[in-house]
């Protein structure tokens, strides 16, 4: 059952995020372009996410004890923010800046095959290989 409703919650991001346009890198590049030929648009889309995430754990998450179909919740504990998350979260924008695309609708636009969104999971894919890797030598030291 969990995979079933994983799946269809997969289903219904991926057509969000392409009727919505945001697996346009185009769109996004415009999106992120206010100097430019700023297009706002996407502000609807990430407004709308925002209202129906707050309304579902307001009235759907909160008042639970547990999910409907998991033991528990999986609340992240940790709330430092420390430098390997302001790293991150500046390659991130670099990337999603650079390209116009996120990890979410590059795997949906892998479907389209286009050979720049193969080219950019492997470089993520490669990215997050090599950050796994650099964590654990890290540790290690």
């Amino acid at each position: 059952m969990q995979m079933f409703i994983a799946l269809i919650a997969g289903l219904l991001f991926g057509a969000g995020l392409t009727i919505s346009q945001m697996v346009n890198p185009d769109k996004v590049l415009n999106f992120l372009d206010i100097a430019g030929q700023w297009d706002p648009s996407l502000i609807l889309v990430m407004g709308s996410a925002l209202v129906v995430f707050g309304l579902g754990y307001h009235f759907l998450v909160k008042p639970r004890s547990k999910p409907l179909i998991a033991d528990q919740f999986f609340i992240p504990t940790n709330k430092i923010i420390d430098k390997p998350l302001i790293i991150g979260a500046i390659l991130f924008g670099l990337g999603w800046g650079l390209v116009g695309i996120c990890p979410g609708p590059a795997v949906s636009n892998l479907l389209g095959g286009n050979a720049k969104i193969f080219g950019f999971v492997i470089a993520m894919l490669a990215g997050m290989q090599f950050s796994g890797t650099i964590d654990r030598l890290l540790k290690k030291s």
